[in-house]
């Protein structure tokens, strides 16, 4: 992978994290076009960047982190449907990474939802989160764990369902970005960056976690620290542009796009265009 490369992805992944049109669906097709799909340090880079984005929602909500134990409670309950099912799947959602066609096909499925989604919840009105409302997102951010869904498009309806208004709804999806993502790159950088298991982890095993620090090549590391420092800059923006559009505007343009960005992928499979797996 190239530094233009890198570049390229990071811009693609703090553009599209927030929004509702699967950040993840992106960068598998972008890393397929350039070539470098199947690269072991393209797998790692493109969940680890997240690191810088969901650092750009920390600095812009500081404030809403130091809150009391109440929102803390919210994200852990949002945050555990995830979590063990990330776990539990890890090895089906590795071989769903790879596949364009599946993504291509939940990107189309996403859209038509996202057309429709804005008059089905025209009354969310409810401007807090409660804790059962928490794990409900948290069940249906776990649907995004297929590629082309978008967790910020899952996390977002599920709050939708609950009476949540659109821009809460967003706001809650940023915060609960933050130990989604944080638990998954930092599982992908001790797996597949540094080849170490989660049990070499919790015994401690320094040996082992020393010997993944030490083979770790330099060119890897400083891709990684670029690309996080572009999706942070370029997340800060995207956050501020979503909020201020959704409250306007609602998810219908949202949803064209997806429809097609899916069926522009379908027509280049079918015409035998190689975009990956």
């Amino acid at each position: 992978m190239s530094y233009t490369q890198a570049v390229l992805l990071a811009i693609l992944e703090g553009l599209t994290e927030f929004l509702p049109v699967s950040s993840t669906g992106h960068l598998i097709v972008a890393s397929s076009l350039m070539g470098i799909s199947e690269l072991p340090i393209t797998k790692v880079f493109t969940v680890n960047i997240q690191f810088g984005t969901i650092l750009s929602v920390v600095v812009l909500y500081w404030r809403r982190f130091v809150q009391g134990p109440a929102f803390y409670a919210k994200l852990l309950l949002a945050f555990l449907p995830a979590a063990f099912l990330g776990l539990l799947l890890s090895d089906v959602i590795d071989a769903l990474l790879e596949s364009v066609l599946v993504t291509a096909l939940m990107l189309i499925a996403g859209g038509v939802v996202l057309l429709f989604v804005d008059r089905w919840f025209a009354r969310a009105r409810r401007e807090h989160v409660s804790h059962g409302s928490a794990l409900v997102i948290g069940l249906c951010q776990c649907v995004a764990m297929v590629p082309g869904v978008s967790r910020s498009a899952a996390s977002i309806v599920g709050g939708l369902t609950q009476g949540v208004d659109r821009k809460a709804a967003a706001e809650f999806s940023f915060f609960l970005a933050v130990p989604t993502m944080l638990a998954a790159g930092a599982y992908k950088l001790t797996t597949g960056l540094l080849g170490l298991e989660v049990g070499d982890l919790v015994r401690l095993d320094w040996a082992k976690i020393q010997a993944g620090l030490e083979a770790v090549a330099p060119q890897d590391l400083k891709l990684l620290l670029l690309g996080n420092l572009v999706g942070f800059v370029v997340a800060m923006a995207a956050i501020r542009f979503f909020i201020g559009f959704l409250t306007r505007y609602g998810f219908r343009l949202f949803g064209y796009y997806r429809i097609g960005l899916g069926v522009v992928l379908l027509a280049l499979l079918a015409m035998g265009v190689e975009l990956g797996a």
